[in-house]
């Protein structure tokens, strides 16, 4: 099983979103993505809930490494 990285942290707030639904959509069943945020990124966790039948709800985790690093897995089905 791959897992895809990516830093999020240097982009406009704008930019995030698209890149990360264009990097999980590049992503194979069974793999996940994790996102580096600066900030929990629920609203990203509702957005993907809601809109994206692939997004393995149940098996998502988030880890705060830091007071500006947040490390989010969003695992593909």
């Amino acid at each position: 099983m791959a897992d895809t990285t990516l830093d999020v942290r240097d982009l406009p707030p704008a930019e995030r979103h698209p890149k990360i639904h264009a990097a999980f959509d590049d992503l194979d069943a069974g793999e996940s993505l994790t996102i580096l945020n600066d900030h929990d990124p629920k609203p990203l966790f509702y957005e993907m809930q809601a809109e994206v039948d692939a997004f393995d709800v149940d098996n998502y985790t988030v880890e705060q490494r830091a007071p500006d690093e947040f490390a989010a897995t969003f695992p593909k089905r």
